[in-house]
């Protein structure tokens, strides 16, 4: 068995074991570890598989960004989503070295983005403007991955999945109050999320190596 394979394997069990036992739970020591090291064993998987530097760079980044957010307090927080909005930038220009051409799916991106001014910024309170320039590089990202050609459809799903992940952990922190439902959104936006990771690091390495 090739590298990749055995890495995505590996980046797998740690997702699968994080969904079981650590999805929804508070801050601990294994559950930092889990989370980062799912996305960690992502990089060497896409960087066998050829994926373009950024790529690489924006895996690094969104564990840097999981290590932060498994982290108490909003000192953590903010330096999580500054990785992660580092690492959608690192996409961003992964995609445009990949071919990425403007695409009409911007428009409904950007409705999108627009909507959450009514209904998420108001209930943020002094995260207003973090999360809102957050909001605003993901649909950026989002609408590049939208205009790549047809070989990375992959990319192209993972990188709506990831924005779909970011959508429900916008209504679990600042929108749900149930408890089942807030563990319910937890689970699911690491599904999500995680496979939006995979999907892009494996998608980025098959397509450029094919195209």
């Amino acid at each position: 068995m090739s590298a990749a394979p055995i890495s995505l394997l590996i980046a797998a069990v740690f997702a699968l074991i994080y969904l079981a036992r650590h999805a929804g739970a508070g801050e601990s020591g294994a559950k930092t570890l889990v989370k980062t090291a799912s996305v960690v064993a992502l990089i060497p998987m896409a960087a066998a598989m050829g994926a373009p530097l950024a790529i690489l760079a924006g895996l690094a980044l969104g564990a840097a960004g999981d290590f932060a957010l498994s982290r108490p307090g909003q000192r953590a927080f903010l330096i999580g989503m500054a990785a992660f909005a580092a690492g959608h930038l690192a996409y961003l220009l992964g995609f445009l070295d990949m071919g990425a051409q403007p695409s009409a799916w911007t428009i409904p991106l950007i409705a999108l983005g627009l909507s959450a001014e009514f209904w998420l910024l108001p209930r943020t309170g002094g995260l207003c403007w973090p999360v809102r320039s957050y909001i605003w590089i993901i649909v950026a990202m989002a609408a590049v991955a939208m205009g790549l050609p047809a070989g990375y459809l992959m990319v192209v799903v993972g990188s709506l999945a990831f924005v779909l992940s970011d959508l429900i952990l916008a209504l679990e922190m600042f929108v749900l109050r149930d408890a089942g439902r807030k563990q319910l959104a937890a689970r699911a936006l690491w599904v999500l999320y995680w496979g939006g990771q995979a999907l892009i690091g494996w998608g980025a390495g098959s397509g450029f190596a094919g195209g």
